[in-house]
């Protein structure tokens, strides 16, 4: 274990920007994992309330292909299998499930992907001004691919509910992807290491 460690080491300070990509990667993957298992419980439990059939459709930036409105948040009140969005319920269950894996992620990435000591409540008020611009930007490209893969694996591919999971984690992996390209670069400006 120690000839890893230094291993590890040695590699860390001939190449530190690959090595704190390969940690952040590392790190994304069991965040995204957390949001994976996180996500379907706060769906159901939010499901289960009258959250489900209020609609929370917001930010109307012009109008789809077949000319209904293109909103940046569209969860159209009313159940995914039952040709809904999820309603305020499926907004409130994916918002949550952002809220606890950021928060963890900030801390981790920041103590040990990249060791930073500067201001913590500076860091912090960055990373909340990037995750509000990122969440905006990958709500908006969501309406390019969220309901197309819903309805290849609901109703093209009569998976029904089953699929829905499938469509979920699909979206899910998307929306990670998307933050995970966009972040690196914006920590290794937020975190620095202060000699």
């Amino acid at each position: 274990m120690s000839n890893i460690k230094k291993i590890w080491k040695s590699f860390a300070e001939k190449h530190p920007t690959l090595a704190q990509f390969l940690v952040f990667f590392v790190v994304s993957n069991g965040v995204t994992v957390l949001q994976l298992i996180l996500m379907p419980v706060f769906k159901n439990i939010f499901g289960m309330t009258s959250l489900i059939d209020m609609n929370f459709q917001v930010g109307r930036i012009g109008s789809n292909l077949d000319g209904s409105p293109y909103y940046i948040f569209n969860y159209a009140a009313g159940g995914l299998s039952s040709g809904g969005g999820g309603g305020l319920a499926y907004f409130a269950a994916v918002e949550i499930t952002m809220l606890i894996a950021q928060v963890i992620n900030f801390f981790v990435q920041r103590n040990v992907t990249f060791k930073s000591n500067s201001s913590i409540a500076k860091a912090a008020m960055w990373y909340v001004i990037a995750y509000i611009i990122i969440s905006i930007g990958a709500a908006a490209l969501q309406g390019l691919y969220k309901a197309p893969i819903y309805d290849l694996f609901m109703n093209k591919f009569h998976m029904g509910s089953g699929g829905e999971t499938i469509a979920d984690v699909i979206t899910m992996i998307i929306n990670s992807a998307i933050s995970f390209w966009v972040f690196f670069p914006i920590f290794k400006v937020i975190f620095k290491e202060k000699k």
